[in-house]
């Protein structure tokens, strides 16, 4: 099994999840962040003042998927959250051990 964190653009959200949606994936958590990366933030102009956001929103997205289908997950929120922008964002892909539903007490691959 596997953990796939997404960092992504607020906007790309519901294209995202449709794309996840027809791969079959049923559960999605989705948290919303502040960060920067090459993108360093940028300088806005509020009632007259100029001020710098170093921290932009996004979105981290994490979804627990068989081991089979990670590549076809990271595929399709790669091409569903892909402007062509800086600040596009990230996807991380990390083993994931253990997996256990609390309601039925069903664990692994039973319990995505």
């Amino acid at each position: 099994m596997k953990l796939i964190t997404a960092v992504i653009k607020p906007f790309r959200l519901d294209a995202v999840r449709e794309a996840l949606t027809v791969l079959g994936i049923e559960g999605l958590t989705v948290t919303e962040v502040k960060g920067y990366g090459r993108q360093k933030g940028h300088t806005e102009i509020y009632r007259g003042a100029e001020y710098a956001v170093h921290f932009l929103p996004k979105l981290k997205l994490e979804v627990a998927v068989k081991e089979d289908l990670a590549e076809k997950t990271v595929e399709a929120i790669s091409e569903t959250a892909r402007t062509g922008q800086i600040g596009d964002g990230k996807i991380f892909v990390m083993d994931l051990n253990e997996v256990v539903r609390i309601r039925t007490g069903e664990r692994d691959a039973e319990a995505l």
